[in-house]
């Protein structure tokens, strides 16, 4: 595929996944033996389009009215980055975390690797501490201020 079809792909994929909550367009786009990287953590990684369908329940359960706005999309070759924000509203339980009815807002960057129209690899870094404080699950340590010694 040209680097213009990856992009839009992963414009696809943005949209119908996230957006539109449509776990079919993952089997269409995800190849069976894809392994995605930071979306539950920084090394944790998720396999195939099982397990991805699983953690879209997941963020569509715990956030309804997921508004996800490609920043910048950028492609080279067989991969694609995504820069990315969003806004949802914390409504339900499906992170383990009681609904706290707010809304909130994250960005992050998603790079895929495209072989043969499928994505077969995927990174993600994303603010999972902001989303985290904005619901109530974390808040940070109060900050202490070291003296300046003379």
């Amino acid at each position: 595929m040209s680097v213009e079809e990856n992009v839009q792909l992963m414009r696809r994929w943005f949209q119908e996944v996230w957006n539109e909550g449509r776990t079919e367009t993952v089997y269409d786009l995800l190849a069976s033996e894809a392994i995605a990287t930071g979306q539950r953590g920084a090394e944790a990684e998720i396999r195939g389009p099982e397990e991805f369908v699983k953690f879209v329940h997941e963020i569509h359960g715990s956030f309804s009215d997921m508004k996800l706005t490609i920043e910048d999309i950028l492609g080279a070759d067989d991969k694609v980055v995504v820069r990315w924000s969003a806004t949802m509203t914390h409504t339900g339980d499906a992170l383990g975390f009681p609904p706290s009815g707010k809304t909130i807002r994250s960005r992050g960057v998603s790079i895929a690797r495209i072989v043969s129209g499928k994505i077969v690899e995927g990174w993600d870094n994303w603010d999972q501490l902001g989303m985290l404080e904005q619901i109530g699950a974390y808040q940070q340590p109060g900050a202490t201020l070291l003296a300046k010694s003379a």
